[in-house]
């Protein structure tokens, strides 16, 4: 499967849809994410975009339609006809491509801030633990903590164990980047100083990025594309200066008024 200029898709999704009991979440959903790209997604809560994330992540299962990652399927394929689901082998292997930050840092209270990082690179991608600790320390500066590696998750303030679940998202070196609200459950003197942070990773890598976001300005400066949802659906999508300065559709307009 490729797209207009011919290059696969780092994230494709193909008439995906997603019930929860009668509630229908995603309708058909066609959409593709070009590899290095930072896409935002607005709209409303209860739109769905959590739950395009969260199928990303294998966290939800679609009840039809396929996602591929970089062109290979990623839950599903079609055989004859027939929607099949892959191994868990195969989910497992697609998982490791995929880095995702929560609202709510899901960090290991157990845990130091150190271990916390290097957990999943040395026990799901075998790595070292000498080099995924060299990696964790380059990290936790990277996000501003150089100080913090025997810190338990408990002794840091909200927006310090965000930049910790962002250090430990970007420990697994994923060629996807989830971003779920990430500052929605921080206090407003800390938003500005996490997308700080992921701003200069989207200036400094070429991860691609997917993200839900109610800060509209981090999206107009992070994205280069910016899909409005509602109901499931895509109303309108665009760059962000035209998106945002000029929606075409009345649905577009007044969520932006209803929240700039």
């Amino acid at each position: 499967m490729t797209i207009a200029n011919g290059e696969t898709p780092a994230i494709h999704f193909e008439s995906v849809e997603k019930r929860f009991g009668d509630h229908v979440v995603l309708k058909g959903l066609d959409f593709s994410v070009r590899k290095g790209d930072r896409v935002t997604l607005i709209g409303p809560s209860g739109s769905g975009k959590t739950t395009i994330l969260r199928l990303v992540m294998t966290l939800e299962e679609a009840n039809g339609g396929y996602i591929y990652i970089d062109g290979k399927p990623l839950t599903h394929r079609e055989v004859n006809g027939k929607r099949v689901e892959l191994k868990e082998k195969h989910k497992n292997e697609m998982r490791k491509r995929i880095g995702m930050v929560f609202q709510q840092f899901n960090l290991f209270p157990n845990m130091t801030v150190l271990e916390n990082i290097i957990e999943a690179p040395v026990h799901v991608l075998g790595v070292p633990k000498a080099e995924a600790k060299a990696h964790a320390h380059e990290l936790l500066e990277k996000v501003g903590l150089p100080d913090k590696a025997d810190a338990h998750p408990s002794q840091l303030s909200g927006g310090q164990q965000q930049r910790v679940a962002i250090a430990r998202a970007l420990a697994m070196d994923p060629e996807i980047l989830l971003l779920d609200e990430v500052t929605s459950a921080l206090d407003p003197e800390v938003v500005g100083e996490v997308l700080g942070i992921l701003t200069d990773i989207a200036r400094d890598t070429d991860v691609t990025m997917l993200i839900v976001t109610h800060e509209i300005q981090f999206a107009r400066e992070v994205s280069n594309r910016v899909l409005m949802f509602d109901n499931g659906s895509i109303v309108e999508e665009g760059d962000p200066e035209t998106l945002f300065n000029n929606p075409k559709e009345h649905r577009t307009r007044e969520f932006l008024s209803a929240v700039l």
